[in-house]
């Protein structure tokens, strides 16, 4: 469902290509590790030195992709929709190769990969059966998906996904809520069986860096699924 009916800032709506092509110039400054990075400490069902190979969906600037590589061999690709985040992540150096597409419908070999991520992307897309039947169609036979998510519970609580187009002038990315049982319907008809789910709230952690969230103190933020395929 689209994310307008939940959103109490009314901030003027830009599509995906164009809110990370402008976002990218203070991305890496404003999204924070407690969002995504914390969550992928805290996993349990991930051997970070099993994969071979690994693909980076929905790369952006590479902040995960330099994450996976302190924590992993493997080889990494990306895909990513926007070119401005691909020459930000391109310059880190950690990628065999990057693709510009869509992440739903990559174009790439199929059973390519060991293990696929993606982080902080599903709540842009409209629906969410696309994403899960690409991944499964990368991954090999008993590889895995990593996703971090953008929590439903946040977006309906009126909180978009947004940045600074210029100081005082915020945007919001348009986005779309995913009910957490909508994940799980589109993974199993994908052929996804659930390994591990967490969630991450509005902490001490969290105030300390945005003392302004105190009203949203308790609410989940952010939430990590991992799936492997049957």
């Amino acid at each position: 469902m689209d994310h307008a009916r939940y959103d109490k800032r009314n901030y003027p709506i830009v599509g995906v290509q164009e809110g990370y092509g402008d976002w990218v110039r203070t991305y890496e400054q404003t999204v924070l590790d407690e969002m995504d990075l914390r969550l992928l400490e805290r996993l349990e069902t991930v051997n970070w030195a099993a994969p071979e190979v690994i693909l980076d969906l929905a790369c952006g600037t590479g902040r995960i992709g330099a994450w996976i590589s302190q924590h992993s061999p493997a080889i990494l690709d990306g895909v990513d929709i926007t070119p401005q985040m691909l020459a930000v992540a391109r310059a880190k150096d950690i990628y065999r190769a990057l693709y510009t597409a869509d992440i739903t419908d990559t174009g790439l070999p199929a059973q390519t990969y060991d293990l696929c991520i993606q982080s902080l992307a599903d709540e842009h897309l409209p629906a969410l059966p696309p994403l899960y039947a690409e991944v499964a169609r990368l991954t090999r036979p008993g590889g895995h998906f990593v996703l971090v998510g953008y929590h439903p519970q946040f977006l309906m609580a009126g909180m978009p996904t947004h940045y600074d187009r210029k100081p005082g002038e915020p945007v919001t990315i348009r986005s779309y809520v995913h009910l957490l049982s909508d994940h799980v319907k589109a993974a199993r008809a994908a052929g996804w069986s659930l390994l591990e789910m967490d969630e991450g709230l509005i902490d001490e952690a969290w105030l300390q860096k945005k003392p302004k969230w105190q009203v949203y103190a308790g609410l989940p933020i952010s939430f990590s699924m991992v799936w492997q395929k049957v």
